[in-house]
């Protein structure tokens, strides 16, 4: 980094750290040590290395800036992040200080008890004033804030611009055509994944459902019930998972693979399209596709519409179980500042939460139209509940859709055996 601007950041965090309020009280432990280690989990992404760059930077400011400070980072897989924080949270002395979290395990993490109230803190910190309203309700549970946003995130088509001008395809306007071109680059080209799919990829499957008219759960009697066995999200769930077969993603190889597995098979130039997000680009540019793909709004069932995405996203937030929390919440706000999210915008990315970064990132960055595009289009998210931790630590929905696939048995079994463990889960929170 410049060293000028290194200097400017230095002294914003040393302007935060003197002008922040006290913090909230409402830490788990008694103490509130203003020197020692200060340990971090933060997600591991396919292409880490910039990310951890910019955290790096982040952490030595920060370091400098307190006396006595050591900032301990450490990256987790994000596929078993619903085990190392189910123990951490039984286990305080083994949990971190600060950690990055899914903007779906908010309402559980704090069911849990496991986030600290940072309400009085978020709204007395000036740059939260221009914060996304959608990611500020990311981080908010009964009014009151659990974290920082950090990231919003949807995802759009990538597609191979070298293989739809050799094969002379058309870019798809609709799923059935997508379906039939990912067959038609199968078939010339058995090597490549057509459309490369995963059945653990959930958030790449959830579009195929809400275009068909398919939804998660309804909301009913101040908790919810599952709404994934109706005819609608058959209808996407048959959409998404007839994508496996020899003819475009034999299942053998794509049933268990992921969000990360997907874009990975895309950007090392083994699929003709691949659904990926914003967050996905950096990988892509440094795989073996650089210059030779470019990426439009998935599309919806009808011609000239998009599927509405996921309303994705990562926040930062402080463990109640601390003992360290006015330098956490300290931390969190450097990790989630403003400087921090234009430079993972510029080193991987993640689409910034406050909205006057983002339209300057925007404005540098082309590539962004798309998945703007896609968030202006409409966007969904799970069912705004506790319970939605456990569905998804639990596995059902790529449980339903990898049952499907492997045909030990159909939609309507696989559909329904997940709505009762949806609904369950539900229950089990009232």
């Amino acid at each position: 980094m410049n060293p000028s601007v290194r200097i400017a950041a230095l002294l914003t965090v040393l302007v935060t750290a003197a002008c922040a309020p006290q913090t909230s009280a409402n830490s788990s432990s008694a103490e509130d040590d203003k020197s020692g280690t200060l340990r971090v989990w933060l997600f591991q992404e396919v292409g880490n290395d910039p990310k951890r760059k910019v955290v790096d930077s982040v952490v030595a400011d920060f370091e400098k800036a307190h006396d006595g400070t050591d900032v301990q980072v450490e990256y987790i897989p994000v596929d078993t992040r619903a085990q190392r924080v189910k123990a951490a949270l039984n286990d305080p002395g083994s949990a971190p200080d600060v950690m990055e979290y899914g903007n779906t395990d908010t309402a559980g993490y704090v069911k849990d008890g496991g986030l600290l109230d940072v309400t009085r803190e978020f709204t007395s910190w000036a740059e939260t004033r221009s914060t996304d309203p959608t990611a500020r309700g990311s981080v908010t549970v009964d009014g009151r804030i659990y974290g920082a946003p950090l990231y919003v995130g949807v995802r759009a088509l990538y597609y191979r611009t070298d293989v739809f001008g050799e094969l002379g395809l058309s870019v798809p306007r609709t799923m059935a055509e997508l379906a039939a071109t990912a067959r038609t680059i199968r078939a010339a080209k058995p090597e490549l994944y057509g459309l490369v799919v995963g059945g653990a990829y959930t958030y790449g499957a959830l579009p195929f459902v809400w275009a068909n008219g398919g939804e998660l759960a309804t909301a009913k009697g101040g908790s919810y019930a599952s709404a994934i066995d109706s005819a609608a999200a058959r209808k996407g769930i048959t959409a998404y998972t007839s994508m496996f077969g020899d003819d475009n993603c034999p299942a053998a190889k794509c049933a268990g693979m992921g969000g990360n597995d997907t874009i990975t098979a895309f950007a090392a130039g083994k699929a003709g399209m691949a659904i990926g997000g914003d967050f996905s680009h950096t990988a892509v540019e440094a795989g073996q596709v650089k210059d030779r793909y470019a990426v439009v709004p998935l599309p919806g069932v009808t011609a000239g519409s998009v599927a509405p995405a996921f309303a994705g996203g990562n926040n930062i937030g402080v463990l109640k179980s601390t003992s360290h929390r006015t330098l956490a919440v300290r931390l969190m706000e450097a990790l989630a500042s403003k400087r921090t999210q234009a430079e993972l915008f510029d080193a991987m990315g993640f689409l910034p939460t406050f909205t006057d970064v983002r339209e300057a990132a925007a404005a540098r960055k082309p590539y962004v139209k798309p998945f703007v595009e896609t968030l202006a289009a409409g966007t969904r998210f799970v069912p705004a509940s506790p319970a939605w931790s456990q569905i998804d630590s639990q596995l059902v929905l790529p449980t339903m859709f990898q049952e499907v696939v492997s045909g030990r048995k159909d939609v309507a079994a696989a559909s329904e055996a997940a709505a009762k463990k949806m609904d369950a889960a539900f229950g089990s929170v009232g």
